[in-house]
């Protein structure tokens, strides 16, 4: 059996999800912060916008790091973690704080995890946007 090594996410990608989102947001009007953690949860790129509130900084760091360790797009856990969800002691079980609020995606590439984007600074559902448009800008 063969398997074929999937290149890792690389600063030159980590770039072009930054670009994409931030892009993205400046055409509909929003200043975000946006920040491209690798597939081990390393910062790979971050940027703030100018104008954009303090706290994108830390959530859109914090939904990339929760759509990394679980593998999914922050806006299809919200309810996982409401008071009746599955997941309600997820929020404070771990170290390292996790973020429900939509505007992380997981990266893929062949299949693979490598790395994830979270955006912060607009409504959960343009974050959310913005993150997505970033992942279908990498090829």
């Amino acid at each position: 059996m063969t398997t074929t090594a999937v290149a890792p996410l690389s600063t030159q990608d980590a770039e072009i999800l930054l670009t994409a989102a931030r892009r993205a947001a400046e055409a509909a009007g929003v200043t975000v912060s946006v920040t491209v953690l690798d597939a081990g949860g390393h910062l790979l790129a971050f940027r703030r916008d100018d104008r954009a509130v303090l706290i994108s900084g830390e959530t859109s760091t914090r939904k990339a790091y929760t759509a990394l360790q679980l593998d999914a797009p922050t806006a299809d856990l919200v309810d996982l973690v409401k008071p009746d969800g599955p997941f309600h002691s997820l929020t404070t079980a771990l170290d390292r704080p996790l973020l429900f609020i939509a505007g992380g995606v997981p990266v893929h590439r062949d299949g693979a995890l490598i790395g994830a984007i979270g955006v912060g600074g607009g409504a959960p559902e343009q974050d959310h946007s913005f993150a997505v448009t970033a992942t279908e800008a990498l090829v």
